[in-house]
């Protein structure tokens, strides 16, 4: 059973811990995981304005990794409804219009307000943050949730990460609950 059809927001994508673990939940087959060119832009602008360090090039490859691994992902062909929609932020019109266009149910973002309920509501979707989004994962499924996880903390090897400090950093990252949760079952 899926926990649904979610598009993720750039802010979900970026930082990459949050990132890692939207991805590994996605491979699961817990939810199908869905974003735009015009989504990935916007992830990738904010971390070259704040990681000198970074290269165009490694994030373009991180990219290309994110669109091979999750099936389906990439939504193209919703521009036109972008013009159609009215949000407080008219910047955020195209998450929305890839979401109708996509068939999606939830647009996971720390942004909620950004995506009133009543403007959603109309297109059968909803808007959801990140903490709750797999917090329902884990209702749906822990174990899987759990397995995503510990394979996000081994892959932590340079440098190598305790598994709290991970948690410690997710947990700065607004997953509350999930974190809280997650400390008790791994």
């Amino acid at each position: 059973m899926l926990v649904g059809v979610a598009v993720l927001d750039a802010c979900v994508l970026y930082p990459a811990p949050l990132r890692d673990l939207f991805m590994r939940l996605a491979t699961t087959g817990l939810f199908h995981a869905r974003w735009t060119i015009e989504i990935h832009e916007e992830w990738m602008r904010s971390v070259l304005a704040t990681r000198q360090d970074l290269s165009r090039a490694r994030l373009e490859r991180t990219r290309e990794l994110m669109d091979a691994h999750v099936e389906g992902c990439l939504i193209s062909g919703f521009e036109s409804l972008i013009p159609t929609l009215s949000l407080p932020d008219p910047d955020d019109r195209h998450v929305l219009a890839a979401a109708i266009h996509g068939k999606c149910d939830t647009i996971v973002t720390f942004n909620l307000k950004d995506f009133p309920p009543e403007v959603l509501a109309p297109y059968a979707v909803v808007a959801s943050h990140p903490d709750d989004f797999v917090m329902r994962c884990l209702e749906m499924n822990s174990t899987l949730v759990c397995q995503a996880v510990r394979q996000q903390h081994q892959a932590l090897r340079s440098p190598p990460m305790e598994l709290d400090a991970l948690l410690d950093i997710l947990y700065e990252l607004g997953m509350i609950s999930t974190v809280g949760l997650l400390r008790h079952m791994l």
